[in-house]
C-alpha cells in the first residue's frame, strides 16, 4: 500500500506548479533515498552543515551557504543575521532589538504573499520595516531615499512572479545599499535555476527554497558572504532554535544538489519546451479553449501553459470544476477572473497530462451544454 491508500489520503494532479498546499514538488528515487540513509544515522550537526556550505557554495559560486527550515525562515533569520551579526549577546536578546540597526527596507512593489505575507516574515526577527516606493513602481532613488535613513540594518529584494510591478534593477538596487554600508538580501524563493544569476547581482545573501525546483526535502538555502552565513546559522542559539534544518534535510539537499550538477540542463530545458508545445497543440484543439505557450516571467528556463476561455465560459468555475473531479487537478488561477487559466506541467508524467487534457475538454463540454439549456417553462 502507498502512502495515499494506507492514510485515506486523496490523489491530486498538480498543474499548478511548486505549490506548498500541493505539497511542493515531487523528490527523485536518489533523494529520497539519500533521506532514508540519514534517518538513522547521527552526525555531527556542525560538521554536517559545513559540508552542506561547501556543496552551495560549489553550485552556485557564492562563497558559503546555510540551511534553515525553509525560504520562509531564512528571511526571518537573514534579517536577524543582518540585525545582530554573531554577537551572542544580540543574538539571545532578540526579537527585542533595543540599540540595533533594524529598520528594513522593502520596495512597496515587492510586498508578497505566499501564503504569509513577507511582511511578516520580516518582524518576526524584531525589525521594522520601511516601504520605498508604491505598489506599482519603485526607483533606485526612492530605494535610496529609505537606506540613506537612520538604524536601516538591510535592503530586502524580491525576485518572483508574484511581483507584477515595473522591474527593478537589482544589481543597480544592490549597489545602491553597499553605497550606504548596508547589506542587500534578495528572497528569490522559486528561482533555483537563477541562483547563479542573483548571486552575480552582488547580494550579500540570496534566499532559496530547496523544495522548489530543487525539489529536496523541505528547506531554506541561504547563499551569500561567509560573514552573513555565518550569521545566519549562529541564530540557530536563538529565535532559530525552532527554524533550524533537519538532518534528514541537509542529506537531502546534498543529494539534490549533486543531481542538479550532474543533470543535462540543456537537455532538461528541451524537454520542458517539448512538454509544452505537445500539450499547447492539443489544447488548443478543444472545443471552447485556446492555448499558448507562457515564458516564466522572472527569466526561469521554463514555460507555463496559457489556457484562455471563450465568451460564455467562466474560467474561475472552470478551475473549481476541475478541482472538484476525480482526481481532483489544480491549476493557477491568478488570471480567472480575465479569462485565463495557467499550468505547469514540469513535474508531470504523460498519464497526468493526458487525464489533464481529457478532464478540460469534458468539462468545457458540460459547462457549454449547460449554458445552452433553456430553463423549464
Amino acid at each position: 500500500m502507498g502512502t495515499h491508500e494506507r492514510h485515506r489520503l486523496t490523489e491530486v494532479i498538480n498543474a499548478r506548479g511548486t505549490f506548498t498546499p500541493l505539497g511542493v514538488s515531487r523528490s527523485s528515487a536518489t533523494v529520497a533515498a539519500a533521506v532514508a540513509e540519514a534517518l538513522p544515522e547521527f552526525f555531527a550537526m556542525e560538521e554536517l552543515a559545513d559540508r552542506v556550505s561547501e556543496a552551495i557554495a560549489h553550485a552556485t559560486g557564492a562563497q558559503a551557504g546555510a540551511l534553515t527550515h525553509c525560504t520562509s525562515a531564512s528571511i526571518t533569520l537573514t534579517v536577524a543575521a543582518a540585525m545582530a551579526g554573531s554577537d551572542p549577546d544580540r543574538i539571545a536578546a532578540l526579537p527585542d532589538t533595543t540599540d540595533m540597526h533594524n529598520r528594513v527596507v522593502l520596495p512597496a512593489c515587492h510586498v508578497i504573499d505566499y501564503g504569509q505575507s513577507s511582511l511578516q516574515a520580516i518582524r518576526l526577527a524584531g525589525a521594522s520595516v520601511v516601504l520605498a516606493g508604491d505598489e506599482n513602481r519603485c526607483s533606485i532613488d526612492d530605494l535610496d531615499d529609505e537606506l540613506a535613513g537612520n538604524d536601516v540594518t538591510c535592503l530586502l529584494l524580491t525576485s518572483s512572479r508574484l511581483v507584477h510591478a515595473e522591474p527593478i534593477d537589482l544589481i543597480a538596487a544592490v549597489r545602491a545599499a553597499h553605497r550606504r554600508g548596508v547589506p542587500a538580501i534578495i528572497d528569490g524563493a522559486a528561482q533555483f535555476p537563477r541562483t547563479a544569476d542573483l548571486v552575480a547581482t552582488g547580494a550579500d545573501a540570496v534566499l532559496i527554497s530547496g523544495q522548489k525546483y530543487l525539489a529536496a526535502p523541505t528547506a531554506g538555502l541561504v547563499v551569500g558572504t561567509q560573514r552573513l552565513v555565518r550569521a545566519v546559522r549562529a541564530q540557530e542559539k536563538g529565535i532559530g532554535r525552532g527554524m533550524k534544518p533537519t538532518k534528514e534535510a541537509m542529506a537531502g539537499v546534498l543529494a539534490a544538489l549533486e543531481e542538479w550538477q550532474a543533470m543535462d540542463r540543456a537537455k532538461w530545458e528541451a524537454d520542458q519546451a517539448a512538454k509544452v508545445a505537445a500539450f499547447v497543440q492539443a489544447a488548443d484543439k478543444l472545443p471552447g479553449l485556446s492555448a499558448t505557450d507562457l515564458p516564466d516571467p522572472t527569466g526561469l528556463p521554463l514555460s507555463r501553459v496559457a489556457i484562455s476561455v471563450d465568451d460564455g465560459i467562466d474560467a474561475v468555475v472552470l478551475a473549481s470544476r476541475l478541482e472538484a473531479g476525480h482526481p481532483p487537478i489544480y491549476v493557477i488561477t491568478d488570471q480567472a477572473a480575465a479569462g485565463v487559466l495557467v499550468l505547469e506541467l514540469v513535474p508531470l508524467d504523460e498519464d497526468e497530462l493526458e487525464v489533464l487534457l481529457t478532464r478540460l475538454g469534458i468539462e468545457v463540454q458540460a459547462m457549454e451544454i449547460r449554458a445552452t439549456e433553456k430553463p423549464p417553462a
